[in-house]
């Protein structure tokens, strides 16, 4: 899943992120998600959330 329907993500879920200051590289960041940022249903860029540890991002992939 690519991460742009916000129904998809739920808290605890393991999701792959790009970081703001990541965006130009695409660096993927791996994590469980916290709260998810995003409030409308859908997004093209992918759903903003935050993962366990605190970091910032958007969903590119779900992953467990």
């Amino acid at each position: 899943m690519n991460g742009q329907v916000r129904a998809d993500i739920r808290p605890g879920l393991q999701v792959d992120i790009v970081l703001k200051q990541d965006q130009a590289t695409g660096k993927l960041t791996h994590g469980a998600v916290k709260d998810i940022l995003t409030n409308s249903p859908r997004h093209p860029h992918g759903i903003k959330v935050r993962l366990t540890d605190g970091q910032v991002g958007r969903v590119k992939n779900i992953t467990g």
